[in-house]
Formats: structure tokens, sequence, C-alpha cells
């Protein structure tokens, strides 16, 4: 083989190795979609305590209180405005990695954790 040939091949290997790897790193971090069905009761205790998702993630909550009032998500700053018996939905994007708060917004009374994994 002449050495432009020898050239030609390592260049088109490069090209294909780094597409690859670029393909490859570029859907590691599309996000899935996730969802989160959500039980709040007395204003005082939520299950899951804990909602997990990894950074990216379309994530779903469903949440059925059996109190009026409002569930609030810090840091992403999202509040779920509960009517007793009724499911409330609220879709959004897990663009921050890190550990939220989740209270009931009147009393201020802690209810769980949203955790996003980078």
């Amino acid at each position: 083989m002449n050495r432009a040939r020898v050239l030609i091949v390592a260049v088109v290997l490069i090209l294909f190795i780094a597409g690859g790897g670029a393909l490859i790193f570029a859907n590691r971090h599309a996000g899935q979609p996730r969802t989160v069905d959500v039980t709040v009761t007395g204003a005082k205790t939520m299950s899951p305590h804990t909602w997990s998702a990894n950074q990216n993630d379309t994530l779903t909550v469903n949440i059925k209180s059996d109190t009026d009032g409002e569930v609030h998500l810090h840091g992403y700053d999202i509040h779920f405005d509960t009517k007793a018996g009724q499911t409330v939905i609220q879709t959004f994007k897990a663009d921050k990695s890190g550990s939220y708060d989740i209270e009931w917004e009147s009393t201020s009374t802690p209810l769980g954790q949203l955790v996003v994994s980078p």
C-alpha cells in the first residue's frame, strides 16, 4: 500500500471513531421519560418520599392529596396546587443535578426530596 492510501484509511478511521464517540456521548445525556406517582397524606407525609431522576430526564409527577393546598418543589420552583381527591400532573425537564426539597408550602412541612443525578 502506498503512503496516500494509508493516510486516507487512517483519516477515515479517525473520523469514524470520532463520529461514533460523539453519537454515544450525545445519547448518554439525552434523558429518558420518567413518571412518579405521589400520594400526600394530611399535608404531612408523602409517598414516595424521594423522587429520583437523571439530569435531562423528562419527569412527569402525578400528585394526589387528601387535602387542598400546595406542594412546592424547591430549586425548580414548581408548584403543585392540589385539590383533595384529585390528581395534579406536571411535566418538566430535570435539567439541574442535585437534591431539591419538596414541602407543603403553607406550613413549610418537609415532604421529601427530588434527587437528580448527573
